[in-house]
């Protein structure tokens, strides 16, 4: 299974302490250049998060090739979201780690299967990586993750919780 990320997905789980689920739930990820820059390069993240994403070996940096592709997307989306998006077409990926709503969107415009931070959370509380749900999701809020109160509710109820 092939399976790229963009930053927030990454940043979040390792912020809890919860990067490791990832190789857990999929061996290995694919992010692209502009990914690892803005979560370990330059990133603004301090200590863990930085720290467990640069060290994960799981973790497979690669080069996007097509720029002009990059190029057109820009005016739609970040570079981490545009790096994420075409390295995914570039890889023939399974799944898109993302959690940004335009990126998303566009994700559906292009039929990539995609995923986000709770998402990856309620798989690994479906196959028991992880015994509470709610502790983790209060876990995210407390690292500066806004999830609405709606989706906390939803997501519990789809968890059992």
């Amino acid at each position: 299974m092939i399976v790229v990320s963009d930053a927030t997905p990454l940043i979040g789980l390792a912020a809890i302490g919860r990067l490791e689920i990832l190789r857990e739930l999929f061996d290995e990820i694919y992010i692209p250049q502009a990914v690892y820059d803005e979560t370990v390069t330059h990133g603004r993240e301090e200590g863990l998060a930085k720290k467990e994403i640069a060290k994960a070996n799981w973790i497979h940096i690669e080069r996007v090739k097509d720029r002009l592709a990059v190029n057109v997307l820009l005016d739609e989306l970040d570079l981490g979201e545009v790096e994420t998006i075409i390295l995914a077409m570039e890889l023939n990926a399974d799944w898109v780690l993302m959690d940004e709503r335009k990126g998303r969107r566009k994700l559906s415009q292009l039929n990539i299967s995609k995923i986000g931070t709770i998402g990856v959370l309620l798989k690994a509380k479906e196959f028991g990586l992880i015994s509470a749900l709610r502790y983790e999701l209060e876990n995210l809020q407390k690292n500066g993750f806004t999830i609405s109160q709606t989706v906390i509710d939803e997501v519990l109820k789809m968890a059992g919780e």
